[in-house]
């Protein structure tokens, strides 16, 4: 007990006189960093773990691009299960003269088998609705979400047009089981009974449809059996054909929350590094303050072992104080992670579990010990002659060893938030990288400064030799402060540089519009509509629904694919078109286009990045599924295909004549100018069948989600500044008695209190300067490699911006340094000599 009331003593004591703050406020930053992120993404989890049957409307749905075989609806109800079956299609809804794409799900008696339909009949806010459970809406009726009714004003008992078939407003649905949050829908939803789908004329050939089919257990015995039916299900599956359960529910959402994790992950790291650097920054002043009163102890006969034991009560004490309010910060800072998010995956979420907070005491706990340990064993080897000589500090040679712990702790929390080896990889080698930039910088600007002469440069040169003495600290300095200003800087360059440069490349009459489902006889009548209101359309092209079966005569098996994205290509249905001539926003990057007397030959042009996907070249032979008949493809050419434009294009072109043994349908795009929704409610009103879709309002919906995540990353991203920011305050904390000394010199050699100060001021405005250079390269590199390879647009360098950061850290960074430094140049020699 003794041990630890000295070192409860002494934290007190070294907490009053400033030297543990910085420390501590490092060890709270980088734990509150950890747990927010990690109570955000524990919360998502257990809701889509304990809520996952919800999320789906059953224990099990089968979903298929086609209609369910009736075998699997037999076996389900030979083993006793509840079943219920829905279909999901995309339709356009029109209230007089005003059309809305809608998502339509059509349900029949019994859905959903878990979870409940809550809906209101009053109100279509849900803010002052009454909800109320329900079965399926009754036949001749829909129920539609709230944000259809404020797009179209509509009333409980309004009727809406759905394909041929007028149907009554009975209720506005405000939660429906298998529609987790609205992250996904590109539409409003349209809740139907399954009865009325025939009546709409809506599904025709060529149609994508969505069908489900549900299935529950009575009890937890028949819970246990129903894995024996999925794995009954697993061969009989044909291509197009999925089963998913509550570990696999929604899998696009775990997909995205998985990314979205990781990318959270990393930004919190990012700030946990920086925190460690600036613990290891801030152990120096910590453990000099501590110097004299060990020495003192061993006079008193303190043993070594005595004086571990406190130091090691001492360390335990600041990790536990440190963790704890770490974690509670991390718990509130989760909450505005949270609302910054929005509805971003799930609309209600559970309240968060005691993993982060294990997770952040270890985090804090790890860190504080592997840093600052190796720090406190100087303490153990001072002697107790140094109460005479104070330039006896004992063996206080630092064995890199020691710091070894230190690493293994840092590349444990970079590989769990990062959750990839190859991902971590990346995350070391851009520190790695962003140490040897800061430190090449440094060293060459300290070069160049060796040629200044004392008499014309003599303030500046004062500054530039702090810089040379200590070059280790500098470095940790740039390091820091430019991790956290890359961080803001990037995000703040894709938000408001890409994107807009995104928008400007479309052209002002791109097509906003697609039309699909459109079906041949139809051409004509749409053509003219279109060309009497003076609409400039693309030609309508012709699809074809084939799916790949073989490639080379070897059946494809999505299983041999690694990537992704490739998976779900290899199972997917695919578009077949035709055409004469290639069109002018394609380009031939190898083989040959066909010439007229090809026509009705096997030949396929396929897209240059799904042929690169799929690992297939010229002279592969492709089999496809078209119908249930085989048809057989050569691939003669790629084609790289700007999509950007956002005309129709293909992935898959055969040249004319080839697919018209074929049932195709059409679709178009033309551009639609403002005033002129008219036209899209009388094409739609002539053609029930046609699906309009705006492509704007789809951006709008995509640009509001990326503006989401943003403010959500910059939220934590922020924790990386500020960690920045205690790099640079722990470096002068650390130097403050070698500073003290300095300007003491300084001062009694002659020079005033305005040269200290502003050579120190020169030397934090190198600092800065360097660290906007570091900072604004690597953001251009992630800037242009965004551009290049992710939104596919002409990086442009912006000089304004660059400007912007670096005259931001030139005021900044000398301003901070003076704030924690001023009162070492209020003093009078006289006084500042008295505390050497």
């Amino acid at each position: 007990m003794l041990a630890l009331s000295i070192a409860w003593r002494q934290l007190r004591s070294l907490w009053s006189a400033g030297e543990i703050r910085v420390l501590l406020f490092a060890l709270i930053l980088a734990v509150t960093a950890t747990t927010s992120v990690s109570f955000f993404t524990d919360r998502i989890k257990a809701s889509m773990q304990t809520q996952g049957n919800v999320l789906l409307g059953a224990d099990l749905v089968v979903n298929s691009d086609h209609a369910i075989p009736a075998d699997y609806l037999a076996e389900a109800q030979r083993r006793g299960y509840q079943t219920t079956q829905a279909l999901e299609f995309s339709s356009m809804v029109l209230k007089d003269e005003t059309s809305e794409l809608a998502e339509i799900k059509a349900v029949a008696a019994g859905f959903p088998l878990r979870g409940h339909l809550t809906i209101s009949k009053q109100s279509a806010t849900s803010a002052i609705a009454e909800p109320q459970s329900a079965q399926i809406p009754a036949k001749g009726t829909v129920w539609i979400e709230p944000r259809l009714a404020q797009k179209l004003a509509l009333q409980i008992g309004d009727e809406i047009s759905l394909g041929e078939s007028q149907l009554l407003v009975a209720a506005f649905v405000l939660q429906e089981p298998s529609r987790g949050g609205d992250m996904f829908s590109i539409a409003p939803r349209v809740l139907m009974n399954s009865s009325d789908v025939a009546a709409t004329g809506l599904l025709q050939f060529g149609s994508r449809v969505k069908y489900q089919l549900l299935v529950a257990s009575d009890n937890n015995t028949q819970a246990q059996a129903l894995e024996n039916f999925a794995e009954w299900l697993q061969p009989q599956l044909a291509r197009g054909e999925r089963v998913d359960d509550i570990r696999s529910a929604r899998p696009e959402m775990r997909n995205a929350l998985d990314k979205a994790q990781q990318f959270l992950g990393i930004a919190s790291m990012v700030g946990v590094i920086l925190a460690m650097v600036a613990m290891l920054l801030a152990s120096i002043p910590y453990v000099q303050k501590s110097l004299d009163a060990y020495a003192l102890m061993r006079c008193f006969g303190a043993s070594k072992k005595l004086i571990t034991q406190i130091l090691l009560y001492q360390t335990l004490l600041l990790a536990l104080l440190g963790s704890v309010v770490g974690c509670v910060l991390g718990f509130a800072a989760q909450y505005g992670l949270a609302i910054l998010a929005g509805r971003l995956f799930l609309e209600t979420l559970p309240a968060p579990g005691w993993m982060p907070v294990f997770l952040g005491l270890a985090t804090g706990f790890a860190t504080l010990l592997t840093v600052v340990w190796p720090q406190l064993l100087r303490l153990r080897a001072v002697p107790a002659l140094r109460i005479l000589r104070q330039d006896l500090e004992g063996d206080v040679r630092m064995n890199v060893l020691l710091f070894i712990p230190a690493f293994v702790v840092l590349a444990g929390l970079v590989f769990w938030h990062a959750g990839d080896i190859k991902l971590a990889a990346i995350v070391f080698a851009a520190l790695l990288a962003l140490v040897a930039v800061a430190g090449l910088l440094a060293w060459a600007g300290l070069r160049v400064t060796q040629s200044f002469s004392v008499q014309n440069f003599g303030i500046i040169k004062l500054g530039l030799m702090g810089l040379r003495r200590r070059p280790i600290l500098t470095i940790a300095q740039v390091v820091g402060l430019s991790m956290g200003l890359m961080a803001v800087l990037l995000l703040a360059f894709v938000r408001n540089d890409l994107l807009k440069s995104w928008q400007s490349s479309l052209p002002a009459d791109a097509p906003n519009r697609f039309v699909i489902n459109i079906q041949a006889d139809q051409i004509p009548a749409i053509n003219d509509l279109l060309t009497a209101h003076a609409i400039q359309h693309a030609d309508i092209f012709p699809m074809v629904r084939a799916r790949l079966q073989a490639v080379n005569g070897k059946p494809i098996n999505s299983d041999d694919y690694k990537d992704d994205r490739a998976k779900r290509l290899a199972e997917r249905e695919f578009n077949l078109s035709w055409a004469a001539q290639m069109q002018a926003d394609n380009e031939l990057v190898a083989g040959q286009w066909w010439r007229d007397d090809d026509a009705g030959k096997p030949l396929l042009s396929l897209e240059q990045g799904l042929a690169e996907t799929l690992n297939l070249k010229v002279g592969d032979q492709l089999a496809y599924d078209v119908a249930g008949s085989q048809l057989k493809l050569t691939i003669t050419s790629l084609r790289k295909v700007d999509w950007n434009s956002m005309h129709v294009n293909f992935f898959a072109v055969t040249p004319p004549k080839v697919l018209d043994n074929y049932a195709a349908n059409y679709l178009t795009s033309f551009h639609l100018p403002a005033g002129k929704d008219a036209v899209l409610n009388q094409l739609v009103r002539q053609f029930p069948n046609l699906t309009i879709i705006n492509v704007a309002a789809v951006m709008e919906q995509l640009q509001g989600l990326l503006s989401k995540m943003s403010y959500a990353i910059e939220f934590v991203f922020g924790f990386s500044l500020l960690a920045g920011v205690a790099v640079l305050y722990a470096a002068l904390m650390a130097t403050r008695e070698e500073r003290v000394r300095e300007s003491t010199l300084m001062r009694v050699l002659g020079a005033s209190k305005k040269q200290v100060l502003l050579s120190m001021l020169v030397e934090f405005l190198c600092i800065g300067i360097l660290a906007s250079v570091v900072a604004n390269i690597f953001t251009n590199i992630a800037a242009y490699y965004l551009a290049g390879f992710i939104l596919n647009i002409e990086y442009q360098f912006n000089a304004w911006f660059t400007l912007q950061a670096l005259l931001a850290a030139i005021v900044l960074v000398p301003f901070a340094a003076w704030l924690v430094a001023r009162k070492q140049f209020d003093q009078p020699p006289r006084v500042l000599l008295q505390s050497i």
